[in-house]
Parts: C-alpha cells; sequence; structure tokens
C-alpha cells in the first residue's frame, strides 16, 4: 500500500485519518449495500486495520483502529472474511488493556463487543484464541477498579462463549479457570440496588448457570469444592455464596447433585441455620431450587428437609420468609403420602399467613398450599372447604396491584378441585367459574393464563359434564391463542438475554453454534398465556370428545399453526393437544358420511407434524413430546393406519438414535468427543421407547426395521456412557425381544454381555432392567443363549439375596429365572434354582412379572415335576399369599388356584396341617377359592 512507503510522523497522520474515514463511513452507511460496496476491497481494508492496531507510534491511531474493526465487523457476515478477524484478537486485546491502564474504558470496551459478534458467528473462527479471549475477560471481571458496565460486559463474554462455545472451553480446559473466578464473584459485597442487573454476583450467577446445563459433567466438582470452603468462611457473603452456588447449578448438575445430595443438603441445611440473614435467604433460594431439579432423590430426605423449611417459615427477615415459601411450594409439589405426618403443621402455617400477610407472601402461600394438595390428595379434602371460601375473597380484586393475587387463587382452585374431584366440586363450581371469566374483563395476561388452567382442571374433573361450559370459555381460548404476541427483532443497546429471559429462537440451551436472535421484543405474559390457552384446547377436546364437534376445526388449525410457533412452550402444548384433537375427531367423525375423508386429512397432517417436529425442531422436550405422542397413537390405531409413514418414521428415528437432528446439533469449530456429547435424558428415553411400540405393532415383521436401527441404539451402550444411557438400551432391547419375538436370536450374541454386566451395576434400575432383558433373550432367543445360561444364572444369584435392597429387581430376577425353565427346563439345575427362587415369592413390587412367574410355577406343579413337589409347604404359602392379594389380578390367581387344587388332589388330607400353620386371612383366602372352583 502507498502509506508503507511514507516516513514515521507522515504515515501515523495518514492512517489514523485513513481509520477515521473508514469508520465514519462505515457508521454513516447503515444500508444493505455497505457489504457489496467494500466487498472487493476487504483483503487490503483487512491488512490496513491490522497494521493500525499494531501501531506503536502513536495511540490514536490504535484506538482509531480498533473502534473502526468494532464497526466494520458488523457488516462482515461471509465466513472467509470473518475467519480472518481471528489474526486480530491478539492486536485487539493489546490495544483494549492499554485503554484499560489509561482509563478509557469506554474504549476499551469496543474489544467486547467485537468478541460478542465473533462469538456469535457460525464460523469456527475462535480457534486458540479462545483462551485470550478468556483470560482477558476474566482479569476485568475479577478487578473492582473496573466501572460495572465495563465488568458485565466481560462477564457477559464469558456467559456467551459457555452457551454457544461449551465445547471450545471444555477442548481448552478453560472451565475450571472460568469457575475459579466466578464463584468467589457471588461473595462480592454489592452496596447498589439488590435489582442492580450490572452487579457482577448476579452476572456471575448467570455464568455459572449457563456453564451448569452446558458442561455439567465439568461444573460440578468445581463449585462443590468452592461450596464446601465457604460454608465454613468467617465472611457471611462467603457463605452465602456457597448456598447461592449449589442453588444456581441444580438444574444443569442435577444427575451429578443426586448422587452428592447428602454432602450438598449438609451444607445448604446448616446455613438455613445461620446467624446471617443473607445467608440463610441464599439457603431458601437453594432448597427451592433443590424441590425443583432434584427430583425425586430430595424427596427421600424429607425428614430433614422439611422440618428445617417449617423454622424458617418462622424468620424474622420477610425475604427468608417468603424464599421458604417458596422452597416449601417446590418441595411439597413432589411429595406424596410422605407429607400426612406434617399436613396439619403446614397447613396452620399456611393458613395463618394466607390470612395476615403481605400481597406478594399471600401469593407464594396460595403457590404452596396448592403444592401441599397436589401431595396430599384425598386427604387435603378436610381442608379444602376452607380454602375455598378464602379464595371468595380473592377472586373480586379488580385493582391493578392485585390482580396477581387473583391470578394465584384462581389457579388454587382449579388444584383444590383436583384433589376434590368432580363430586364434591361440581355442585358449587358456578360460582368459581362466574368469577373466573369476569377475569378476562381486566386485562392482565398472567391473570388470563392461570384461568386457562383453571378451565383445564375443570375440564379434567367434570369429563362430559364440562360441555355445558364450552360456549362460554371456548372463544376466551381461541382469543388468547390469537394474540398478537409482539414479538419483533429490535435495535436497540440491551444485549442481555435475561431481559425476557428468552435468548434465540429457542431457549433449548444446547442450540450452540445457532446464530442468536438477540434483542427480540416479546411480552412473556402474551407467551405464557398462549402456552395455557393452547393446552387448554387440546384437553377440552380430549374430555368432551364428540361434543367438541362445533370447535374442532378452528382448535385444529390453531393447534397446527402453534406446532410451529416460535418459542417451544407453545410448540410443547401444540404437540400434546393434536394428539387429543384426534380423539375427538374419531368420535365426532364416527358416524359421518364424509367423515372418515376429514378424519383421514387430520390423521395425515397430526402424522407430518410430529414427523416434521422429530427433525427439524431444535428443541428437545418438544421432539420428546413429539416421540411420545407417536407411539400412543400407534398403541391406540394400530400398525396398518400408521404403516404409511413408517419409512419416514424409521428415517427420523434413526437421526435422533445418530444425534443427527436438529435438536441435537453441538458446535461445528471444535473436534468433540463422541462420548463425551451430553444429550438430554428425556429425550432419548422418549425415542427408545418408540422401539418396543414398533415392534409389538409389527411383531417379527418388524426385524428388518430393527437392523437399521440397533447399531445406532448400541451407541448408548458403550462402556464410556454414563449408567443411564446404558439401561435405556437394555430397558429398550428387553422390551424388543418381548415383542419382536424369534428374530431377537441374531442379536443375542452381540446383547448378552452388555446385559450380564449390568446385572452388577450399582444402579438398582439397571439390575431390574437387566434382570428383565435377560429373560426376556433367553425366552425369545433360541437355543443360542444356552451357553450363556450359567454365566445368567451365576449373575442373578446376588439378586435373589439378602444383599439386594431392591424388591423390584429381586422380582425382574424371579422372572428371568422364570422365563429360562420355561423354555429350556432341562439346562436349570433345578434342584438348586427352586429352592432360590420360590423364597423371595410372592412378588412384592413388580406385579407385571406375575403371568411369567405364576405360569411356570403353576406348570411346573401341574406337570407333578418332582423338584417342585418336593416344596409344597413353600408352594402353600405362596399361593396363599398370592390369593389374598389386593394387586394381583384374578388371571393370576386363577393359575395358582389351579396349582393348589393340584396338590389337593395328590396330597388331600395331608395338606390340612399346612393349612392351619397359615394365618388365618391367607388360609380363608386359599378355602374361599377352593369352594369356589
Amino acid at each position: 500500500m502507498p502509506f508503507q512507503q511514507e516516513s514515521g510522523l507522515i504515515c501515523c497522520h495518514f492512517s489514523f485519518n485513513v481509520v477515521r474515514v473508514l469508520k465514519k463511513t462505515i457508521e454513516n452507511s447503515l444500508t444493505e449495500t455497505i457489504g457489496n460496496t467494500f466487498r472487493p476491497h476487504f483483503a487490503d481494508l483487512q491488512a490496513l486495520l491490522l497494521k493500525c492496531l499494531q501501531d506503536e507510534t502513536s495511540n490514536r491511531v490504535r484506538v482509531a483502529a480498533l473502534k473502526a474493526v468494532g464497526s466494520f465487523i458488523e457488516f462482515t457476515h461471509d465466513g472467509d472474511e470473518v475467519v480472518k478477524f481471528r489474526e486480530f484478537i491478539p492486536s485487539i486485546l493489546n490495544v483494549s488493556r492499554q485503554c484499560l491502564a489509561a482509563g478509557e474504558e469506554d474504549v476499551a470496551v469496543i474489544a467486547f463487543e467485537i468478541f460478542d459478534e465473533l462469538i456469535e458467528s457460525p464460523a469456527p473462527l475462535l480457534g486458540e484464541s479462545v483462551k485470550s479471549i478468556v483470560q482477558f475477560s476474566l482479569e476485568v471481571s475479577s478487578s473492582q477498579n473496573f466501572e460495572s458496565n465495563t465488568r458485565h460486559q466481560a462477564i457477559q463474554i464469558i456467559s456467551w462463549l459457555a452457551k454457544y462455545k461449551s465445547a471450545s472451553l471444555k477442548k481448552h480446559k478453560l472451565v475450571v479457570p472460568i469457575l475459579q473466578v466466578m464463584c468467589p464473584l457471588l461473595a462480592e459485597s454489592n452496596d447498589r440496588d439488590e435489582d442492580d442487573d450490572l452487579a457482577p454476583d448476579r452476572a456471575a450467577a448467570e455464568v455459572i448457570d449457563t456453564m451448569a446445563v452446558n458442561v455439567p459433567k465439568h461444573v460440578f466438582s468445581p463449585v462443590l469444592e468452592f461450596s464446601s470452603l465457604s460454608s465454613q468462611n468467617a465472611n457471611p457473603k462467603y457463605r452465602e455464596a456457597s448456598a447461592t452456588a449449589l442453588g444456581v447449578i441444580s438444574e444443569g448438575c442435577s444427575e451429578y447433585m443426586k448422587d452428592k445430595l447428602e454432602q450438598v443438603l449438609d451444607i445448604v441445611l446448616g446455613a438455613l441455620r445461620d446467624p446471617e440473614q443473607v445467608v440463610r435467604g441464599a439457603a431458601s433460594f437453594a432448597i427451592g431450587q433443590f424441590a425443583e431439579y432434584l427430583q425425586p432423590e430430595i424427596v427421600s430426605h424429607y425428614q430433614s428437609v422439611l422440618p428445617c423449611i417449617l423454622s424458617a417459615l418462622e424468620d424474622a427477615s420477610e425475604e427468608v420468609k417468603e424464599k421458604s415459601y417458596y422452597a416449601l411450594a417446590a418441595f411439597c409439589e413432589n411429595m406424596g403420602e410422605e407429607i400426612l405426618p406434617f399436613l396439619e403443621r403446614l397447613m396452620a402455617k399456611l393458613l395463618g399467613a394466607l390470612q395476615n400477610s403481605a400481597r406478594n407472601l399471600q401469593e407464594t402461600c396460595m403457590s404452596a398450599i396448592g403444592s401441599v394438595a397436589v401431595a396430599a390428595e384425598q386427604a387435603f379434602i378436610p381442608y379444602a372447604e376452607r380454602v375455598l371460601e378464602l379464595m371468595k375473597a380473592f377472586l373480586v380484586l379488580t385493582r391493578d396491584e392485585d390482580l396477581r393475587a387473583r391470578a394465584r387463587a384462581t389457579e388454587l382452585v382449579g388444584i383444590i378441585a383436583m384433589s376434590v374431584g368432580r363430586t364434591g366440586m361440581e355442585p358449587i363450581l358456578p360460582q368459581f367459574m362466574e368469577a373466573a371469566i369476569s377475569g378476562f374483563g381486566l386485562e392482565f395476561s398472567e391473570l388470563r393464563e392461570y384461568t386457562h388452567g383453571f378451565f383445564s382442571n375443570v375440564a379434567e374433573i367434570l369429563d362430559d359434564g364440562f360441555i355445558q361450559y364450552l360456549p362460554h370459555v371456548v372463544p376466551l381460548v381461541f382469543s388468547s391463542c390469537n394474540l398478537d404476541d409482539g414479538s419483533a427483532v429490535d435495535i436497540d443497546e440491551s444485549d442481555d438475554e435475561n431481559v425476557n429471559n428468552f435468548g434465540g429462537v429457542s431457549s433449548d440451551d444446547e442450540a450452540h453454534d445457532e446464530p442468536r436472535v438477540r434483542n427480540i421484543s416479546i411480552r412473556t405474559g402474551v407467551l405464557d398465556e398462549k402456552a395455557a390457552a393452547t393446552q387448554a384446547l387440546g384437553l377440552f377436546a380430549l374430555h368432551t370428545k364428540g361434543s367438541y364437534a362445533l370447535y374442532l376445526e378452528e382448535s385444529f388449525k390453531i393447534l397446527v399453526k402453534h406446532s410451529g410457533y416460535f418459542h417451544e412452550d407453545v410448540r410443547l402444548q401444540a404437540i400434546i393437544g393434536l394428539k387429543h384433537i384426534l380423539t375427538a375427531a374419531r368420535e365426532v367423525f364416527q358416524n359421518h358420511n364424509e367423515g372418515a375423508a376429514k378424519a383421514n386429512e387430520m390423521f395425515d397432517t397430526v402424522m407430518n407434524v410430529y414427523i416434521k417436529t422429530m427433525t427439524e425442531d431444535d428443541d428437545k422436550e418438544v421432539v420428546a413430546q413429539a416421540c411420545t405422542s407417536i407411539a400412543d397413537i400407534i398403541k391406540d390405531y394400530g400398525y396398518g393406519t400408521v404403516e404409511p409413514y413408517m419409512p419416514q418414521l424409521v428415517d427420523a428415528t434413526v437421526s435422533l438414535l445418530r444425534e443427527e437432528s436438529a435438536c441435537q446439533l453441538t458446535e461445528s469449530d471444535d473436534d468433540i468427543d463422541d462420548d463425551d456429547t451430553e444429550h438430554d435424558e428425556v429425550l432419548m428415553d422418549a425415542v427408545s421407547d418408540l422401539l418396543p411400540v414398533f415392534a409389538k405393532s409389527m411383531g417379527s415383521h418388524f426385524a428388518p426395521i430393527f437392523a437399521k436401527l440397533f447399531e445406532p441404539l448400541m451407541k448408548f451402550a458403550k462402556a464410556s456412557r454414563p449408567p443411564q444411557d446404558r439401561t435405556m438400551v437394555v430397558a429398550c432391547l428387553a422390551e424388543v425381544a418381548q415383542n419382536m419375538g424369534a428374530p431377537i436370536a441374531g442379536y443375542v450374541d452381540r446383547v448378552m454381555p452388555l446385559v450380564l454386566k449390568e446385572l452388577a451395576s450399582s444402579d438398582p434400575t439397571n439390575r431390574r432392567n437387566a434382570a428383565f432383558c435377560v429373560g426376556e433373550l433367553c425366552r425369545n432367543g433360541g437355543d443360542g443363549t444356552l451357553k450363556y445360561y450359567d454365566g445368567i444364572l451365576r449373575g442373578l444369584y446376588p439378586l435373589f439375596g439378602e444383599s439386594e435392597p431392591d424388591d423390584a429387581v429381586r422380582d425382574n430376577a424371579a422372572g428371568a429365572v422364570a422365563r429360562m425353565i420355561m423354555v429350556h427346563p432341562e439346562s436349570i439345575p433345578l434342584n438348586q434354582v427352586l429352592p432360590v427362587f420360590l423364597k423371595v415369592l410372592p412378588l412384592k413390587e413388580d406385579h407385571e412379572e406375575s403371568m411369567a412367574v405364576y405360569t411356570c410355577v403353576s406348570t411346573l406343579v401341574l406337570s407333578s415335576n418332582s423338584q417342585i413337589l418336593s416344596l409344597v409347604p413353600e408352594l402353600v404359602n405362596v399361593f396363599a399369599q398370592v390369593v389374598a392379594s389386593p394387586v394381583e389380578t384374578s388371571e393370576v390367581k386363577a393359575l395358582v388356584g389351579r396349582a393348589f387344587l393340584h396338590l389337593i388332589s395328590l396330597y388331600g388330607q395331608q395338606m390340612q396341617p399346612l393349612l392351619s400353620g397359615l394365618p388365618a386371612a391367607h388360609a380363608n383366602a386359599l378355602a374361599a377359592f377352593s369352594s369356589n372352583n
């Protein structure tokens, strides 16, 4: 370039002026044509900017170049052009550090704006430079010498990297260094307004949360170590940070926290007793998070957790009280009968607080009462009348500041209705329905949202009794579904994805490398309202069926439209609702001359929506629900109805098993270890559940399809995969073997070593599934399984002993032995096996194994097998308990009854002493059965 030949001062001024003109030109040319204007000169301009960034003779040139790069990169979209900016990063960092040292923070933060653009780009451009970007961002984040805004922008860069380039952080071993800075930031004193979104502790919590969601395996141990040490710190801010950190990671790191729950709870319950209010408040928050995300394991600790929460409800601090009520609501929501010993004390506190507290606490109390009602079920009925009477006062509130409380009250009435049931609720329902409907005139989206939930609950308890309300409520639901949600891409100064708690087109945090749609202005209340209304449409159709005819077509149009809605909460409810619409359509059209064609058209639309969702939707929960809905349709309609869609269904299932669908896309600019890829367990469980459904509907004809699915499925069975993956595979294979039958024989040698290993798993679910699977492999796998019999019996034997703590595991082990005996009794040493086998009977928990187990026993008895006839006292005891059991089916009881009658025919009066030795209830049950037969 010509300027390179100029000497010192002239070169400096020329460079500065060129860069300044370039920057002004870019800033003043905010049109789509700017890229085309500069495109032929990009290479030269980038070289110029880089040289100016490195100009050692003038700070003015370097700063001007930094500003120009910030403007320039916004109009650089071509991947190759953006990648060239990678070589700019060291110079950008150098200039920014100089600006910070000189107190020019407003200039230095341009670096963060540039990094933001680079992170947003789908091009693989960061490479090794991610390490220097993180180091610089951490330096700025941790320095209290800088302004809040500067530090916040630095922390935000870490957050974006964690969200969109998490594999880069793993690859370059940056997770722990980031946490070593972010965790202590949680303890930084904040003398400003608590709601200051720029506060470092808040921003750091967001980073830790994001990292926990995206790289949980790498986050949990460092955070637990920080919390363990900080819980003993003399500084209360560190003790607060200890509890906060554990609360923040509980969503993303849930599986790892469940394994260390006692240690985690020890820290947080200790914090709940801390003398400092801020520490107790953080502990209450953490308990609420645990209750939400560490289910169901957290409930098993109710004896230690619930009393601590109840004590915290008496706290002198209103903040601690409010957080404790939130924790109580979240904790009780997943409890069952465990809540009964605490019910009276809980309701006394909640009812007292409901009548004597500020509005915000009343709202939280109503949420907690709802959770208690769900947990207590019928036991809540004695409190229902009192609560419903109190709700009447809330349901007539009309002031703007009271409408949130009215919304909560409406929700609570619906929850209580579910506990009380149709008989108790139907007579008093009209007044509550009238109050709920009148709330639509108050123009408050959250009230409408909760009212739609109330309508859904009422439809569920009334079933066909809800028909009378359809003309009043369906138009209201249609209105909410058709609301303008205000979604649009704004150009403003805000770049905080938490402004609307909505980042990108989907909030699925694993869509790492999809370009972010930033600054979306969305009325989030309307989104929630749409989701609740969409759910209501499906439930109305499900429960009123043929009587929903008048509204069916419009509801169907809305649900199809919402299945492609931009937000996943609405899409999820649409996917569920479409299945319910099909249920109603079957009844609506069954007696219509032209109904069959219309029903088929709707069915075709729904199936195409579901298949498209499986492959193209970017939210894992939505895709999982599509898989579940398809499985339900196959069960309800049969294989013949879905046969035309099988090629697409199989392709979509293969894609999901290979983790190649849209919702499973991960970063493209890093080498990701296949075994280290973290997936959504709910999604893969739903996908793997499709295979047994296919097999059940097709029988042995499933074999050629299974051949395509087997290898992708077995990828999850590798030793490097977590236990949940392996047991998912084993459970799937067990049901496929059960339903496909003889063709499973071709897979026995590949599958049996995995299953035998899982019999010794430390996880009871894995042992249970393995025992079930080994039995089905033996039942359907042909003679190829015989060579494994000795190994199988050795693997099953410990599951019959006292060292096995899980009844369901033992029941499935009994089922496996029963199947083995039925197919190859000659290969089983019955004299050794039967005494052990009968000792664990009757079955205690998994009664799905009853037919296999008692068919085996009955067959042996009826054939007068000498080995089993030597165990008559044990048999009589088992038979008596089965016949007296309230959970066993009449079919099972008939099996053992016939065997018992055969024993009587063989031994006659010799049986009398055995019968006399039985408990009276068991003896009477056997006697009654014998006399009836």
